[in-house]
């Protein structure tokens, strides 16, 4: 993930604004970075750049939320990101999220995980021995409320969402922490494709761009 920087029309003082795309402008801020494509396959983690880590004062392990209209919390490694917590962000690669310290995150006393239906067809055997509990061992992850994450064994991938966490929101998934992961695998919801068309698959069309999220986020933050 690099620094947002790129050059803009308003730039020039000269230069006439198009108030049409002003939408599509994004603020500068120390904080406010690009995303990049992953460097692991680890769910919990996102990648700085040190410059970048040392700028805005973060450590490696240390525990930070990105944000966009969605929040993520995740661990630091060393910003680059998976696909699945894109997904969890409601952003893609490009998009400029904001990166927030995560101040006193606690270890969780129990989470709710269950099964996403569509990724477990043909899995027999216990979910959580064959894939939670590797996963979380020793691992201190970080999760949150509503989230997806994909865990790997073998030639097979399975993707989870948590339910719910104690404490609420998110916490650190911690060898005292109670893993509960009893009852029916969920159905994927509206939006939850990992794969999903977004505005950077469109191009040259900033004005028809600008409208379209423009008629997207007012009914999302005025419902009324």
């Amino acid at each position: 993930m690099a620094n947002q920087g790129e050059p803009s029309p308003s730039s020039d003082p000269g230069a006439k604004k198009d108030f049409s795309t002003a939408i599509l402008a994004r603020k500068k801020a120390p904080n406010r970075l690009i995303v990049d494509e992953a460097v692991n396959d680890d769910n919990s983690v996102v990648s700085f750049n040190p410059e970048m880590m040392e700028k805005l004062q973060l450590f490696r392990g240390e525990t930070v939320l990105l944000k966009d209209d969605h929040s993520l919390a995740l661990k630091i490694n060393s910003f680059k990101t998976l696909i699945i917590q894109l997904s969890n962000l409601r952003v893609r690669l490009g998009d400029a999220v904001s990166v927030h310290q995560c101040q006193d995150v606690k270890y969780g006393k129990h989470v709710y995980i269950l099964p996403v239906d569509d990724t477990i067809e043909g899995i027999t055997g216990n979910l959580f021995d064959v894939y939670l509990k590797p996963y979380f061992l020793e691992a201190y992850c970080p999760v949150r409320k509503g989230d997806l994450f994909l865990v790997r064994s073998g030639m097979r991938s399975v993707e989870f969402k948590v339910i719910e966490t104690d404490p609420p929101e998110y916490c650190v998934v911690a060898p005292d922490t109670e893993i509960f992961c009893d009852g029916d695998p969920i159905k994927r919801e509206d939006g939850e494709q990992l794969h999903e068309v977004g505005y950077d698959d469109v191009s040259g069309v900033r004005k028809q761009m600008a409208q379209i999220r423009e008629l997207v986020k007012l009914p999302l933050r005025h419902p009324q």
